[in-house]
């Protein structure tokens, strides 16, 4: 049985078996291109997959190992032409590819060791190539087609897929710790947990490659999940605040009205006054609040425009002072949600506190959007006398359950972490601020989001 076991498995059904895991992720996730060039691409690609390990067949363990990296690199190389994702995530579909190679490439070479030692075709060639051409079509038919299969079926989102480089390193870790101890055995046998026969060492490395294509699987759906659960939990927020955006604009409206109501007083002293300059004068003043509310409210991206005006018309109301300096326009490479998430929690942030002040004098908000140098910045400031406690960064919530509060400014930083920005948070000599400092793109990023 050993003298069965003693050839490793050839090269060639390691490149097709490296080609075809591939292609079972490609065909899952967003391609670059599609018909006869995807198919060109592909067909290049199997080819120096499978002479390119032909090549590098009877390397020395420590030439083996580079070359394993080379091969690897092509995988990579592969899915990054054919689909239309970020880097960091053409490296996790690699790794699960890898890996999905590995335990396909082991079972059929197992399977095909076992039967020929079973039913004594050793001395037959032709009976051996038909049962080598027999495994290989229907182990890998198998194998691939159930994995196409898995991943066809769950559709998740494109968004959720989205790695950032830190997040793969999950990923690269499974992937390496199953690599090394599935191919341990043929390096040093004997050893805890290895096996020392040959048979041994060949159940060990497909069981291993085996559980580490489940792991990374369980690891996809988990993710997919957290992020429908986010998703859900963000709809849920929004119906949420729905109610509450319909009463801040029924006290915005109130306050229209108010504003309409002096208004008119002030249109029937104008007619009563007699003197010219003072009519003038009133005249002047009127002209400069609505220049002043005007200059308030178009910053040059309509989306912060519509945020400002809701909120400026809620200070109004409740007499807190909100000042607003800001280039709209630098917003421009921002998601409309996020731009909401940023700014809405930002400011609903500074106004709840600014509420709890009895002195309404002292009710004052400060928000500036500018650059500087090659970064956005966004800076929120508001009177706060008290000195707040922190936690992670973050300001412990000041209401009482704060077990389903203090999730705005999370939320602010992560939108802010999302286009590679930072979030620092002070509160000294009497105020209270936020700062976000994001990298200023030359060309708009197209950035993923979940729809409603």
């Amino acid at each position: 049985m050993n003298a069965v076991y003693l050839s490793d498995i050839p090269r060639l059904y390691t490149g097709l078996a490296e080609w075809c895991a591939c292609l079972v992720m490609i065909a899952n996730c967003p391609r670059r291109f599609g018909g006869l060039r995807l198919w060109q691409v592909l067909g290049a690609g199997l080819v120096v997959q499978c002479v390119f390990l032909a090549l590098t067949d009877g390397l020395s363990i420590w030439l083996w190992l580079p070359c394993m990296a080379a091969a690897v690199g092509l995988m990579t190389l592969l899915i990054a032409v054919c689909c239309d994702m970020p880097l960091a995530t053409v490296g996790y579909y690699t790794v699960r590819a890898f890996l999905l190679a590995e335990f396909a490439a082991s079972l059929e070479w197992q399977l095909y060791s076992y039967s020929l030692y079973t039913l004594g075709w050793q001395e037959s060639r032709g009976r051996r190539e038909a049962l080598a051409l027999a495994l290989l079509a229907v182990v890998f038919g198998a194998v691939f087609f159930a994995m196409y299969r898995l991943e066809s079926r769950r559709g998740d989102s494109r968004a959720a897929m989205n790695f950032h480089l830190k997040e793969l390193w999950s990923p690269i870790l499974i992937g390496a710790a199953c690599f090394t101890m599935s191919n341990l055995s043929f390096v040093y046998s004997n050893g805890p947990c290895l096996g020392s026969g040959l048979a041994d060492i060949y159940n060990v490395r497909t069981l291993v490659d085996l559980a580490g294509v489940a792991m990374l699987y369980a690891y996809h759906v988990q993710r997919g999940e957290l992020y429908m659960q986010r998703e859900l939990d963000a709809i849920q927020n929004i119906l949420q605040n729905q109610y509450v955006q319909y009463r801040q604009s029924r006290e915005s409206i109130e306050a229209i009205n108010h504003k309409y109501h002096d208004l008119k007083h002030q249109i029937a002293v104008l007619r009563a006054e007699p003197d010219a300059d003072r009519r003038s004068a009133y005249l002047d003043g009127m002209e400069e609040e609505i220049r002043d509310y005007e200059a308030q409210n178009k910053t040059g991206n309509s989306v912060l425009d519509t945020v400002l005006t809701g909120k400026s018309l809620y200070c109004a109301r409740h007499k807190i002072e909100l000042t607003c300096v800001a280039d709209g326009a630098l917003l421009e490479f921002m998601d409309v949600m996020d731009i909401c998430t940023i700014f809405g929690n930002v400011l609903d942030n500074a106004i709840e506190y600014e509420l709890r002040i009895e002195e309404k004098e002292k009710r004052l908000i400060h928000l500036a959007v500018y650059a500087k140098k090659d970064f956005l910045v966004i800076r929120c400031e508001n009177y706060c006398p008290e000195t707040l406690e922190f936690r992670d960064g973050l300001p412990v919530s000041t209401k009482g359950d704060s077990l389903y509060h203090g999730y705005g400014l999370k939320s602010v930083r992560h939108a802010a972490e999302k286009y590679g920005g930072t979030v620092t948070i002070h509160n000294r000599d009497g105020w209270f601020s936020i700062n976000l400092m994001i990298p200023l793109r030359k060309e708009p990023a197209c950035v993923q989001t979940a729809e409603a």
